[in-house]
């Protein structure tokens, strides 16, 4: 059974029930092996349904966690995508989003997931849920992204410092490996992008949060890879496939989110056909760590809405 480390002995982060609903699994999608966790609910009832969750860019599963716990009533299924966390890394394929769209096919048939299935992305998980989606209609029922990237990373106000990071794995990349890890794994850097990103004045929860990137933000299976995946991340979005989302779909906003722009999210949800926008106030990227209990609460009014 999973332990999950909650960052502080005051604030109940986590409910008892989390530990029992989970189990831990391994499988073998075209050669790669795949960690997951399946949180089965507390009870079944008619409105149960199965999501399969993909988490963001150097993240694993334990990110999304808090939203797991409030969904009680949910079957969530989470795989650490391939080269991070424990899963491994593609051996002969580039980690771009094709082929972590060609992970979940492979992932959903291991599974046996069928087209009632519902896909959560958070972050870069929203743009391979997305484009993963618009290669695959008629794949999965509902579609929900969460802090979705609705626009060019490279262009715009952020352009200049998404073409800064680049430069920063670039260099980690051709580093002697020892200098490049090192890089990498800089709990100074961690900490900066951690303080950057937070938005909650709970002090509590601030420490969660920055132990959580303390503890996961460095769990990559090794510098390529790390490197295809974040260029995969800042060199697509959400709206480059919003026309062919043909199914329902939620999108979770921050309101004070300065990776996925609030204005970014009014225009996406605009170009889906059958899309719905809800926006959380005081928090920016990191909804799936500061406000789980709003997402989880339009998570489960949108699929009700939506029952076959």
């Amino acid at each position: 059974m999973e332990q999950v480390d909650t960052g502080s002995s005051r604030t109940p982060l986590f409910s008892n029930a989390l530990a029992a609903r989970t189990r831990a699994a391994y499988a073998d999608v075209d050669g790669t092996r795949i960690a997951y966790w399946v949180y089965e609910p507390v009870q079944t009832t008619p409105e149960t349904r199965t999501i399969l969750v993909v988490h963001g860019f150097r993240g694993d599963h334990h990110g999304l966690l808090r939203v797991a716990d409030q969904l009680t009533d949910m079957r969530l299924i989470m795989p650490d995508l391939p080269g991070f966390g424990g899963s491994a890394a593609f051996a002969d394929t580039e980690h771009s989003v094709a082929a972590y769209g060609g992970f979940l096919s492979g992932f959903m048939a291991a599974l046996g997931l069928g087209a009632d299935t519902v896909l959560l992305g958070h972050s870069f998980g929203s743009i391979i849920a997305s484009h993963f989606v618009a290669a695959n209609p008629g794949a999965v029922a509902e579609l929900i992204l969460v802090n979705p990237i609705a626009a060019p990373a490279l262009e715009g106000a952020k352009g200049l410092m998404t073409k800064l990071a680049v430069f920063y794995y670039e260099a980690a990349a051709r580093l002697p490996q020892r200098l490049g890890l090192g890089l990498l794994r800089s709990q100074a850097i961690v900490r900066v992008m951690s303080v950057t990103m937070a938005k909650t004045p709970d002090k509590d929860l601030r420490r969660f949060v920055h132990a959580q990137h303390s503890s996961y933000f460095s769990a990559f299976a090794d510098r390529d890879s790390l490197l295809q995946a974040f260029k995969a991340s800042v060199g697509n979005n959400v709206s480059e496939v919003a026309g062919q989302l043909t199914l329902p779909v939620l999108l979770i906003a921050g309101e004070k989110d300065e990776i996925a722009m609030l204005a970014d999210q009014h225009t996406l949800v605009a170009r889906l056909p059958d899309g719905t926008l809800e926006v959380i106030p005081g928090v920016g990227h990191l909804i799936h760590y500061e406000t789980p209990e709003p997402a989880a609460l339009y998570i489960r009014r949108f699929l009700k809405d939506h029952a076959a």
